[in-house]
C-alpha cells in the first residue's frame, strides 16, 4: 500500500479500494493483488495521457495568433478605411494567413478604393492578382475602373480597359463601349481613336447602338464636322439601328450652328412624319436659329404649331422670339406675342417684361415701354436700372419732363432705388427748364422734411421724386 501511496493521491487509492473490495472477497490473494496492480497502472497511463495532450494544445493556443477573422469581415474592414493604402495592407495581411482566401467583394471594394485615390499601380496590382486566380469578374468592376480613368484626365489608359477585359476572357459590353466612346471624345485629340474604336468594336463582338452613334455624332457636329456626323446619322437607318428624339436633336444644332437652318427645319419634318414628338430643346434649337437668320415669320408660325404637334412652347420658347424681334426692331410684334401668352397657359416672366420693355426704348416707343414697366411692377416684377434709365432719358430728350419723373416715382413707391445717372438727367433737365433756380434751393427744399437716423434712402428718393413732380406741375401752370 505504501507503494501505490507513491503514483496515486489519496482520493485514487480511494476509488482503487472501493472498487476492487469485490474482488478480494471472491479471488484468491496474490490473483486479486496482481490484477488491482493491472488495473491501476492502466487508470495512470490514461489520466496522464490526457494531462499532457492537455498541456500541449494550451501551449499551441498560447503561441497562435489570433486570426483576422472571415473574408466577409476583412471586406468590411477595409471598406472602411479612408486611407487606401491601409486598406491595402490589410488585404496584404489577410492574404497570408494560411487557408485565407479573400472574396470577389473584398477585390471589388479595394481596387475602386486605389483608382479613386490614383493609386494606379497598386490597383492594377491588384487586378492582375484577381486574374491570376481566375475569380468569376461582374462587369460593373470595369465601367467603375473606366469611370475611375475618364474621372482622372486620362483618355489612354480608359482606352486600354477596354483590351484589358477581354484579357479576362470577358465580351465588353455596349454600356462599357459608350462609357470609352464619351470619354475620348472629350479630348479633342483623341477623337480618331474613338472614332476607329467605333468602328471595330463589331469585331469584339460588341454591336453599337443609338447612343454610341449619338455620341460620336454629337462629337463631331461640335467639331465642325458635320458630313461625318450625317454620314453616321444615315448609317444608322442602313443597320436598323432606330434613331431617338436625341439623334435629330444632335443633328439640327449641327445644322444650325453652321447656318443651315432651312436643312434643320426640313429635317424637323422628316422627324414629324416618322412619328417623332421633338422636345422641347429641339424647338429652342430652331427658334433661336430662325430668329437670328431673320426668318420671323417661320419663326412664329413654328411657335403656333407647337402645341398642335405635341409640345406646348414653354417660357423659353417665348422670351427666344421676343428677344429675336426686339433685337431686330419689331417690338410691336414681340407685344403681339407677349400679349397672347397667357392664352396659350404661358405667363411672361421677369426675362419676357425686361427683353420687351428694353426693345420698346431702343426704338423710341417710350409711352410703350412705360405701360409695361407698370404692368410688370404690378405683377411684383421690377425692371433693370438700365432699362428705367433708357425710358426716363427718352422721355426726357422729347421733353416730356412730366412723364420722366412719372416714371422715376413710381420705381422709387415701388421701392427700388433710382441710379445716380437717373438723377443726374432729370435734377440736369429741371435746371436746364428753369436756370434761376440754383440746386441749394432745391435741395433746402428737400431736407426741410423731417428726416430720422432710420429714414430709408428710398424714401428720402421718394421725396425727391415728389418735390420734383410739384415743381414741374407748378411750372407748367406759370407757362
Amino acid at each position: 500500500m505504501r507503494m501505490l501511496s507513491l503514483h496515486f493521491s489519496s482520493k485514487d487509492l480511494l476509488s482503487i479500494v472501493m472498487c476492487s473490495s469485490t474482488w478480494l472477497s471472491k479471488a484468491e490473494p496474490l490473483s486479486a493483488w496482481y490484477n488491482l496492480k493491472c488495473h491501476c497502472h492502466t487508470q495512470q497511463s490514461e489520466q496522464y495521457r490526457k494531462r499532457r495532450q492537455a498541456d500541449e494544445e494550451h501551449k499551441r493556443n498560447k503561441n497562435q495568433r489570433p486570426s483576422i477573422g472571415s473574408p466577409a469581415r476583412v471586406q468590411k474592414l477595409i471598406a472602411s478605411q479612408s486611407d487606401p493604402l491601409l486598406a491595402k495592407e490589410i488585404f496584404d495581411l489577410a492574404s497570408r494567413e494560411p487557408n485565407f482566401q479573400h472574396s470577389y467583394a473584398t477585390f471589388h471594394t479595394l481596387i475602386l478604393k486605389l483608382g479613386r485615390s490614383r493609386q494606379f499601380s497598386l490597383m492594377q496590382s491588384i487586378l492582375s492578382s484577381l486574374k491570376s486566380q481566375h475569380y468569376s469578374v461582374r462587369p460593373s468592376l470595369f465601367s467603375h475602373i473606366i469611370q475611375v480613368y475618364g474621372d482622372a484626365g486620362l483618355p489612354d489608359r480608359a482606352l486600354k480597359t477596354f483590351y484589358t477585359i477581354l484579357e479576362f476572357n470577358m465580351k465588353p459590353l455596349p454600356k462599357h463601349l459608350n462609357l470609352i466612346l464619351e470619354i475620348l471624345v472629350t479630348h479633342r485629340n483623341f477623337l480618331r481613336p474613338a472614332f476607329d474604336l467605333f468602328r471595330s468594336a463589331h469585331t469584339y463582338g460588341v454591336l453599337a447602338n443609338t447612343e454610341s452613334y449619338n455620341i460620336l455624332m454629337r462629337a463631331f457636329c461640335l467639331n465642325a464636322d458635320l458630313s461625318i456626323a450625317y454620314t453616321l446619322f444615315n448609317q444608322m437607318f442602313k443597320r436598323e439601328i432606330s434613331p431617338n428624339i436625341e439623334s435629330y436633336r444632335i443633328l439640327m444644332q449641327g445644322l444650325c450652328r453652321k447656318s443651315q437652318v432651312n436643312t434643320a427645319v426640313d429635317l424637323l419634318e422628316d422627324m414629324l412624319n416618322k412619328g417623332f414628338v421633338p422636345d422641347a430643346l429641339s424647338y429652342s434649337t430652331l427658334l433661336n436659329s430662325l430668329c437670328r437668320k431673320k426668318k420671323f415669320k417661320e419663326a412664329y408660325k413654328l411657335l403656333c404649331r407647337m402645341k398642335v404637334k405635341g409640345c406646348n412652347p414653354d417660357i423659353v420658347h417665348y422670351n427666344t422670339v421676343i428677344l429675336g424681334f426686339c433685337r431686330e426692331g419689331r417690338a410691336a410684334d414681340a407685344c403681339k406675342i407677349l400679349e397672347d401668352m397667357p392664352s396659350n397657359g404661358c405667363l411672361p416672366n421677369l426675362v419676357s417684361y425686361r427683353t420687351l420693355v428694353g426693345g420698346l426704348s431702343n426704338q423710341g416707343m417710350y409711352d410703350e415701354a412705360r405701360s409695361y414697366m407698370v404692368e410688370m411692377m404690378s405683377k411684383g416684377f421690377s425692371p433693370h436700372f438700365s432699362v428705367v434709365h433708357a425710358v426716363v432719358k427718352g422721355f426726357c430728350n422729347l421733353s416730356k419732363i412730366e412723364e420722366a419723373c412719372g416714371v422715376a416715382g413710381s420705381i422709387l413707391k415701388h421701392g427700388e432705388p433710382l441710379h445716380t445717372d437717373t438723377w443726374e438727367e432729370i435734377v440736369s433737365r429741371i435746371l436746364e427748364w428753369d436756370a434761376a433756380e440754383k440746386i441749394g434751393n432745391i435741395l433746402e427744399e428737400i431736407t426741410r422734411a423731417e428726416l430720422k437716423p432710420e429714414t430709408r434712402i428710398v424714401e428720402v428718393g421718394a421725396r425727391l421724386g415728389e418735390y420734383l413732380m410739384n415743381r414741374i406741375k407748378s411750372k407748367s401752370r406759370k407757362g
